[in-house]
Order: C-alpha cells, then structure tokens, then sequence
C-alpha cells in the first residue's frame, strides 16, 4: 500500500508548539548550526523513503537511561589579593527504569544521587557532608560561570554513560536520553528529542517531516573524527495540530556496532518507541518525553533533597569549610 502522509507535511502553516517554553524549542536549528562533521546519507540505502519499524527481534527488557541535575546554590570565594572567584554547588540523579514487555512492567535500577562543588580559577574547599551527601569539590581553569555548570553538567552526563556500559555490557538494550559519546560495540541507542543540528540536506531530509508514527528515515553515517555514529529520524506519534517536525526525534548508536545491528536496532526501536510516547495533557515535553524517562525523572528528583533544606545545610557548611591560606568564603545570596 502506498504510503499517506499527514497534511500538515504539505501545507504552510503557523503552529503554536505543544512543548512547554520553559525546556526551551525542541526544534532550534539555525544556519550557524549545520552539521560540521560529513555526512553519508547512503550508507543503509541510497533510495531515501520511510522506513516501516519491526519490533520482531526486540529483546522482551529494555532499559532508559537518564539523569536530573538541580544548581542548589552559587558561591563565591573571596580572594583579597585576586578579588571574588565564583563557584557552584549541585546534586545530580542517575538511574535506569528496567522495562519488561513480556509482563508488562516497569521497576527502578541504580538509583543514585551526587552532590558536588565545582569552584573556578583552581580553588578547593573541603564541605564535608550536606542533607546527608558528601560533597565532592572539583575545579575548573577559568572563571566563567558557564564553564562551572558545563563541568557539573558533564559530571552528570559522565555518570549515565557508565551505567549505560554497565547495563548493555549483560546484553540490555539501552535507550540512553541525549547523545551518547561511546565508542564500544555495546546495544546503546543516544535518544535525542531536541534537534539543534541540521543533519540533512532538503534532498533527504524533507523525508523526515513525510514520516507517520512507527515510520523512520534510512540511516546516515555522521563521521565525527573522534567519535562515528550511525543515526536515524523516527517518529513518535501523528497529531493532528502538529508541524512536520512535531513529535520527530533523532537516535545514534555507535558505529562499533556494525551496520547489520545498528539497522536491526533501528527498525526495533522505531517500532517500540512510538508506545511509550508520552501525551500533552501528562507531560509538557510530549510526545518526546518517553514515559518511562519521565517516570523515572520523577523518581529522581524526589531523591535531590528540599532545596531549601540543602541550601540551608549548604550556608552552615559554608561556614565550617576550610580554604586555601588567605581565603575567606561569602555568598551572593545573603550569607
């Protein structure tokens, strides 16, 4: 049967977007923001049309991936002879929701909560332990606020990457929210649901904005020099306001994998993802924020702490913390 497409693939229209303002757009390309590595979109086919999912050799557990981070409180040291130095304090959740398809049911695995300093210009300070968690301090070079998140950021990012290895290393297929940066042949999908990078050209990507629910694109080789990956656009489910971007996410595995298995694992989770596509009336970032990604965001977050407890146990911390020689420590929110 011929494929049908969704009108609004055809049609010039405005659209007011589902996805709430707070977690920014989830389309936000620019011309400054094409993609710099090359590109082969030829490497499943060089025939450039939908590509139906099949979920027939889909393992029966899959596992999601994800973490939460929260900036409990910014801190600043005040140098006397090179003036203040900024610093941020930040706890962080990792963990996997464990989905068996053959109950069905979902558990929590490897739950688990850091908090950590990130100081600029090289400082170390010693916090002790803060609402229960011990504070890690690390430092950064410079002194950009930006970077200190950056860094904390990554810490975070670093964390989901091992237990992505760990839970694919027993054969798991992991759907890891956000890119991934691993370079073993492991079964890990980087599961992207805002787009910042125009891959494509309007040759193969208008494509995209033709796919139904259930439905991806061809595979395409982004030959990153440090790190290649195969990926592929599927989408998540058809709405009926939506723009031909709407419910449209990106998945990358790495090229480690060989061909034959990324193709495997692309037709499996296009076939499986659109049913655990989450619904505007439940969550603001839907359809792209998979159920169980969400379930387990919440899990998480419950297990950061009161905010106001931590940084109230943060202000008594600040005060106890030892320094280097001839540093003192304030706080720019009313210390």
């Amino acid at each position: 049967m011929a494929d049908t497409y969704p009108t609004n693939a055809v049609m010039s229209r405005l659209h007011v977007e589902g996805w709430a303002p707070e977690y920014g757009a989830p389309l936000d390309i620019s011309e400054e923001r094409t993609a710099k590595s090359p590109i082969d979109p030829t490497v499943e086919t060089e025939q450039w049309e939908a590509i139906e999912g099949d979920a027939s050799s889909a393992p029966d557990v899959v596992a999601f991936v994800d973490g939460v981070r929260r900036i409990d409180a910014r801190l600043t040291f005040d140098d006397p002879a090179e003036g203040p130095v900024p610093g941020i304090v930040g706890t962080f959740g990792v963990g996997a929701t464990m989905w068996d398809r053959s109950i069905p049911r979902s558990t929590y695995l490897d739950l688990s909560v850091e908090r950590m300093a990130v100081m600029a210009k090289g400082v170390v300070a010693e916090f002790g332990s803060v609402g229960g968690l011990p504070v890690t301090t690390e430092s950064v070079a410079g002194d950009d606020p930006a970077e200190l998140v950056r860094h904390f950021h990554g810490r975070m990012r670093a964390a989901e990457a091992r237990l992505s290895s760990k839970l694919a290393a027993r054969g798991t297929l992991v759907i890891a929210d956000g890119p991934i940066n691993e370079l073993r042949a492991q079964p890990i999908v980087g599961f992207v649901k805002t787009h910042r990078v125009s891959y494509l050209g309007p040759e193969h990507g208008a494509v995209i904005g033709r796919l139904r629910a259930g439905r991806r694109t061809p595979l395409f080789l982004i030959a990153a020099e440090h790190f290649a990956r195969y990926s592929w656009y599927l989408r998540l489910a058809d709405l009926p306001d939506g723009h031909s971007w709407t419910g449209v996410v990106r998945c990358e595995a790495p090229t480690a994998l060989g061909l034959e298995q990324v193709i495997e694992l692309a037709s499996c989770t296009t076939a499986l993802l659109p049913g655990v596509a989450s619904e505007g009336h439940i969550d603001p970032r839907a359809p792209q924020n998979l159920v169980p990604i969400a379930a387990l965001e919440r899990q998480l977050r419950r297990r950061l702490g009161d905010q106001a407890l931590v940084y109230r146990g943060l202000r008594a911390a600040v005060r106890a913390t030892r320094l280097p020689e001839g540093v003192t420590v304030g706080q720019t929110q009313g210390a």
